[in-house]
């Protein structure tokens, strides 16, 4: 694996599906995890200039290959990022490594129920 990524190329051939996506460091390890609705809006998110926090700033830093998997739904993207992380307990994601968290889908028996992702819920609501 290359020292460099070349981050631009790369977002050219990333599509805007949903699924997910597997960071690599230079020595082949999986160091990040991460699912999107759209891979290309997100995977875009880490290479601009002013990033979110320091943790960010550090994985891109290790970054030498991104693989990404395109799923059908958001809801297969959750599913396949929780089976990845139990797999490869990549460094940089620290929620889902533990076997004490699991993801859920909240299904609701309401006509309109509103649209959301069922990883972020805070409290169970029913």
């Amino acid at each position: 694996m290359s020292d460099v990524f070349d981050s631009k190329a790369f977002l050219k051939t990333v599509t805007s599906q949903p699924g997910v996506y597997r960071m690599y460091d230079a020595g082949g390890t999986v160091i990040y995890v991460g699912k999107a609705k759209d891979l290309k809006k997100r995977l875009a998110s880490y290479f601009r200039t002013n990033v979110a926090s320091r943790k960010t700033e550090a994985l891109v830093a290790q970054i030498a290959q991104i693989d990404v998997t395109v799923t059908h739904t958001e809801t297969e993207a959750l599913l396949l990022e929780h089976n990845y992380i139990k797999l490869y307990q990549p460094r940089y994601n620290v929620l889902l490594r533990d076997d004490k968290s699991y993801p859920f889908i909240f299904l609701s028996a309401d006509t309109h129920p509103t649209p959301g992702d069922p990883s972020r819920r805070k409290a169970c609501e029913g």
